[in-house]
């Protein structure tokens, strides 16, 4: 790996972040032949190894890995990846790209000059990423365009009542979870239904903790349906191409909660109804919490019915597909809900049910306080068309639903970032480009 000792005072172009989406910007620039340098506040990849829990699987198969020059290479393509083999895949693509990389340095500030170009203030980091940037000699960079890749999910959302919790609970965000023997005995309280906080809450249920699991509005889909996987189905019929503009609700779909399965075991449905059989505790939405008592609003059925019907309208989908092309496939019978609320809890009493932690799996805020240019919204989310903002030279990479439903994932990744780097290497190719 090249690795830049000694930063120039300028540099054509800077990528902020080095996860996927940064390393598949690089490949782009080395082929277009495009200085530039990809900055990093930990190490390369480094959330796939420091913000998963021990058995944490991809949710997508091993084929729709394929980022640019490197598709999943393993012997088992409709499988899913351990986070120990996603590492490692990464690792390899670290590898393979040979970026110019400079690790453990944050960016504090990317802000633009006189010249139509950017300044992108620097310091060292310390540690994971996670705790405190070190407070050593700052530096600056001249550059001409920026390449935003730091994802859509930085800091971990907790709600304020959290604080009105006991003193002695545990609590931790779903992005420091590791397993079960990590919180101490006692019951866990898992809050939130999206892709984590389910397969958090069945890790859990698997290792025989009680559970008790504030279930969401978050969609779920089957993990194979008529003899494939659903999102085999779904990539045939086209639904991972489709831009986010075209989808209902226009934008609005970029608020979407992600669909909960698992990949665990070689992948199966998660069935929230099917774990409150064999004696998980769901509940509705948390709405308030008086000393050690939660307030609980009875929502929990219709939240269930809801996330069945979208698995539902997705088998339908497929149906419509198979017909339409008169495709051979196995039938087989919908889903029967096998367990409903017989009453509905309004109040859960933790210290009664020997809850001793608290799994918070309610998302992510974005934080984007370093980026100094007028491109966010009201609500402080990037304005941009495919990742292309109306401030000449600045780009963003690795969003979800950048461009379509795959953007944020392995799946959509490579043609995101060779459609930025295109743009960004032919503004850098115009002898004015500097000037905006």
């Amino acid at each position: 790996m090249s690795t830049l000792d000694a930063s120039p005072s300028h540099v054509p172009v800077v990528v902020v972040g080095a996860g996927q989406a940064g390393l598949a910007a690089s490949w782009y620039l080395s082929r277009h032949g495009v200085e530039h340098v990809v900055l990093e506040r930990d190490t390369a990849a480094h959330a796939w190894q420091d913000s998963r829990w021990d058995h944490f699987t991809l949710v997508t198969p091993n084929w729709q890995c394929r980022l640019p020059g490197f598709p999943y290479p393993g012997p088992d393509p409709d499988g899913f990846m351990t986070r120990e083999q996603v590492v490692a895949y990464l690792a390899d693509y670290v590898r393979l790209v040979d970026p110019p990389l400079r690790e453990h340095v944050t960016v504090t500030s990317v802000q633009q000059d006189a010249d139509g170009g950017f300044l992108v203030g620097l310091r060292p980091s310390t540690g994971s990423g996670h705790g405190p940037t070190g407070s050593g000699a700052g530096e600056v960079l001249h550059t001409d365009q920026v390449v935003v890749a730091t994802g859509g999910y930085h800091d971990p959302r907790v709600p304020r009542l959290a604080d009105r919790l006991p003193a002695d609970l545990v609590q931790v965000h779903s992005s420091a979870y590791r397993n079960a023997d990590a919180l101490p005995p006692g019951a866990v309280l898992v809050v939130g239904t999206g892709q984590s906080g389910a397969q958090i809450a069945e890790d859990l249920h698997l290792e025989g903790r009680r559970v008790h699991l504030v279930v969401g509005s978050a969609p779920r889909v089957a993990r194979f349906y008529r003899g494939r996987d659903c999102v085999a189905w779904l990539e045939d019929m086209g639904t991972y191409d489709v831009p986010v503009q075209q989808q209902p609700g226009g934008l609005a779909a970029r608020e979407k909660t992600n669909h909960y399965v698992t990949g665990r075991d070689g992948g199966r449905d998660i069935d929230l109804r099917a774990f409150a059989l064999d004696g998980m505790r769901l509940h509705g939405r948390l709405v308030g919490c008086t000393g050690g008592r939660l307030e609980i609003a009875p929502t929990l059925e219709a939240s269930l019915d809801a996330a069945d019907a979208v698995a539902d309208s997705i088998k339908d989908a497929i149906d419509r597909h198979i017909a339409a092309l008169g495709l051979a496939a196995p039938t087989e019978p919908r889903y029967t809900p096998v367990w409903r609320p017989e009453v509905e809890s309004t109040e859960l009493d933790l210290a009664a049910e020997g809850v001793t932690s608290v799994v918070w799996a309610v998302g992510f805020t974005s934080n984007y306080r370093w980026l100094r240019v007028p491109v966010f919204d009201g609500e402080g989310q990037p304005c941009h068309e495919r990742g292309v903002t109306a401030v000449e030279g600045l780009y963003f990479l690795g969003l979800p639903w950048l461009h379509t439903w795959g953007s944020g994932r392995f799946a959509g990744v490579d043609r995101d970032a060779e459609h930025v780097v295109a743009h960004l290497a032919a503004r850098a190719r115009t002898p004015q480009a500097a000037l905006g």
